[in-house]
């Protein structure tokens, strides 16, 4: 991800104003300690006969005592919403009793509740009930097939150059694989944190940098339309096909097939990089060119390079990573391409 720098000759109100910002914005990495707003954040589905049939909703926290309601026609990402603008928005904040939310539109209004989100006409009559769900990626946990080489497990292998963990046990960001690959396919695991007052560029950025060349952005833009510079994006290169980021806090997947730029003997390019891109089990890039690398890391060159996990200064952490060649050529994985330990954890790490 990429962000701009405050000028230093901003007038002093300013550095102190953005300053101070910073620091009652409140970050929290484990849902227990997430607060009483992320009881109502997150995914809900359900019929409304009156509208047609199903529908989703993106409940999305934007500050401690407020959320965005998005209603979407169909059901949500990947299940049924075709993507593009949103059907409804709505703005809500806590109740008094901090017990319900609720909002009006033109023609009808929602109470959203921690477990259900009720939509009525403005007489008051109800159209339908949704209930809250929590998806799950169809490849969260996937095992490493047998050529794999494992970059990061729980039972201790850490193949990353300042490969930190956290007290819990997975990797943080700023990290860089002792592995080098060319053609191959990656299974990558990651969490977001839940930053509640911050927003846009500010939550949740990472990215996870192919080859060290071509980054796929990590953001929290879940509710999101889906740019090139939010989660799946290919920065200046690709939006996704479609937003499918999870709230934060959800273990999230990115399953990565890619084929490595071709140079000729005389070092000239002959055929482009290409990637497909799952995130959360669904297709977002299907044999996307990646013309030139993106801003901020490596060059593209005519050499296996490694995957790098970009710091932005949010708390990110993967888990489950490991790559497998896509070719037989001795450039598709640099080292032996089996299943092998690395350095240990700096602390203990357990399996969920």
């Amino acid at each position: 991800m990429k962000t701009f720098a405050v000028c230093c000759f901003a007038p002093m109100w300013i550095v102190a104003f953005l300053s101070s910002s910073r620091a009652i914005a409140q970050t929290y990495t484990s849902p227990e300690e997430a607060g009483l707003i992320y009881r109502f954040q997150g995914e809900y589905m359900g019929v409304i006969d009156a509208w047609g049939g199903t529908w989703g909703a993106q409940v999305v926290a934007t500050s401690e005592k407020s959320v965005s309601v998005h209603l979407l026609e169909g059901g949500l990402p990947g299940q049924g919403f075709e993507g593009g603008s949103l059907s409804k928005e709505f703005a809500s904040e806590l109740s008094a009793d901090k017990n319900k939310m609720e909002s009006t539109h033109d023609d009808c209004f929602v109470i959203v509740e921690p477990e259900t989100l009720t939509v009525k006409s403005t007489d008051g009559k109800e159209l339908g009930i949704l209930t809250k769900i929590v998806r799950e990626s169809k490849t969260l946990g996937a095992n490493p097939p047998d050529n794999a080489v494992v970059l990061f497990n729980a039972d201790g292998i850490n193949n990353f150059t300042d490969g930190k963990t956290t007290g819990d046990g997975f990797l943080t960001v700023g990290c860089t694989s002792t592995e080098l690959m060319g053609d191959h396919s990656m299974h990558i695991e990651f969490r977001t944190p839940f930053q509640p007052n911050d927003s846009g560029q500010g939550r949740g950025n990472s990215g996870v940098y192919i080859q060290g060349r071509y980054e796929v952005q990590v953001l929290d833009s879940f509710g999101l339309v889906g740019e090139d510079n939010e989660c799946g994006g290919i920065y200046q290169i690709a939006r996704p096909k479609t937003n499918m980021c999870y709230p934060p806090l959800t273990w999230q997947t990115y399953d990565i097939d890619f084929t490595e730029a071709k140079y000729s003997p005389a070092g000239q390019k002959t055929s482009t990089a290409k990637v497909t891109i799952k995130h959360n089990g669904i297709v977002i890039h299907e044999d996307l060119e990646l013309p030139k690398q993106t801003p901020g890391k490596d060059i593209e060159s005519d050499s296996p390079g490694p995957v790098y996990f970009q710091d932005h200064g949010n708390p990110v952490v993967f888990r489950n990573i490991w790559i497998s060649p896509l070719s037989p050529s001795e450039k598709a994985v640099i080292g032996n391409p089996k299943v092998r330990p690395g350095p240990k954890a700096a602390s203990p790490i357990q399996k969920d």
